[in-house]
């Protein structure tokens, strides 16, 4: 049998491939893609900004369902006993168990993380992108059993942006009662928003477009600082100071993917802040100081980068949609689907933001 993928030939090139699907290993397992989403990081790598991934198959956010299981492979990482046909979420990135951070426990930074990831499509087993027909499970590779209650739709973003964002809040000690601003409302912010908001904080968003802006109300946001209104740093400082009885945000999460983003939460923050810095990943790009980094040391703040979540995360994440599924409208983040033959389409219009959140359907 043969499947198809997305493959990555250039700078905004994809073109689909067609292989012989591969023989499945004891402990790995093959996946049917059910449904892939567009995520930013996938616009960042369309575009050739990442230097890891180029020659390669396309896609990390998804939902499958077991199409052949390896032998051996009898349960999920959670001990769920598996079968042919059964719904998973996998982790997007491979743990080695043996490298240097793996060995100290941080998992999430496994030095051989992407190694299956950067291969090219060209390669056996081929396989290892999202924007698929079909997925290869590498043994060892984490991934979870999904609930019945759980749509396709609410679960394809929790591999990536629900599991990121649970890990990153716990990284910066989110809990009742804080001030969290979320510098932006896309998917992790909106992911984020829902996180804090159940964390029992008080939520204020961080946006100026106004259907993320609405969307962040549904998602658990308290407060919006429009940018389309207060549309200088000084201002929006102001308002974070006003929501926060003038002292400034307990925690900061960025998610903008924008540099500039990262000197204005050193102005929300109060003195013992934390900032979690997710959404940067381009290395090229760069911004002007404008602010003395003795501020850092002034206000004794604690600044986390966060890449990837550890692995059994993903689990939080897809019991987090089972416990809130009723609370927040997970089904509505993606807002259009398309097929593989749509797929340059697909990513123009996610790139436009004509489309919130694109869905890969490979059927």
């Amino acid at each position: 049998m043969k499947g198809r993928l997305v493959a990555l030939v250039g700078p905004e090139q994809v073109e689909l491939h067609e292989y012989d699907l591969p023989e499945i290993p004891p402990g790995g397992a093959l996946l049917k893609v059910r449904r892939a989403n567009v995520c930013g990081s996938d616009l960042h790598i369309w575009h050739f900004l990442s230097v890891a991934f180029r020659d390669i198959a396309m896609g990390h956010e998804f939902v499958a369902e077991i199409a052949v299981l390896g032998e051996g492979l009898t349960t999920d990482s959670a001990g769920q006993p598996l079968q042919v046909g059964d719904r998973v979420a996998a982790v997007y990135y491979h743990t080695c168990l043996k490298c240097a951070p793996c060995g100290r426990g941080d998992f999430s930074m496994c030095a051989n993380a992407v190694n299956s990831m950067a291969l090219p499509p060209t390669s056996p087993p081929h396989f290892n992108g999202a924007f698929a027909t079909h997925y290869y499970l590498s043994p060892g590779q984490f991934f979870y059993k999904v609930p019945d209650e759980i749509s396709d739709a609410a679960v394809a973003g929790a591999n990536c942006g629900l599991a990121q964002m649970i890990y990153s809040l716990d990284q910066v000690g989110v809990r009742r009662g804080l001030n969290v601003v979320i510098q932006g409302a896309g998917g992790l912010g909106l992911y984020a928003a829902a996180v804090a908001n159940r964390s029992g904080a008080n939520v204020i968003v961080v946006e100026k477009e106004a259907v993320r802006i609405e969307s962040a109300k549904v998602f658990g946001a308290h407060h919006i600082v429009d940018m389309s209104e207060l549309t200088t740093s000084q201002e929006r400082t102001q308002r974070v100071l006003e929501l926060t009885d003038g002292v400034g945000a307990d925690v900061i999460i960025e998610v903008t993917g924008r540099s500039e983003a990262f000197a204005e939460a050193i102005e929300y923050a109060r003195v013992g802040a934390s900032i979690a810095s997710v959404g940067n990943l381009n290395v090229g790009e760069k911004f002007e100081l404008k602010f003395a980094p003795a501020w850092i040391t002034r206000k004794q703040l604690r600044i986390v980068g966060v890449l990837r979540y550890d692995p059994w995360y993903l689990r939080d994440a897809i019991d987090f949609l089972a416990d809130n599924r009723d609370r927040f409208p997970f089904d509505a983040l993606t807002d259009r689907e398309f097929t593989m033959d749509q797929i340059t389409e697909a990513l123009e219009l996610s790139e436009a933001r004509i489309v919130s959140r694109a869905a890969i359907i490979p059927a």
